[in-house]
């Protein structure tokens, strides 16, 4: 197929699309649930450097902040 015919025939793209799309739905419906990929949680690590200062001014100044 050329591309001139999804151009000069739009109810031939709108088959095709309606096609892919009942077929898409068709397999989601049928995939199971433990087909699914898992997806991790986001996490984001923080390291901080504070010169000269014990962990209760750490924790205080830095942490305490950020949660």
């Amino acid at each position: 197929m050329r591309l001139d015919n999804f151009i000069k025939r739009p109810v031939l793209s709108t088959v095709i699309s309606i096609l892919t799309v009942i077929l898409g739905l068709i397999g989601l419906v049928s995939l199971p649930m433990e087909q699914y990929p898992d997806v991790a949680p986001p996490t984001v690590s923080v390291s901080a450097n504070y010169q000269g200062a014990n962990a209760q001014t750490v924790l205080n100044s830095v942490i305490v902040p950020l949660e």
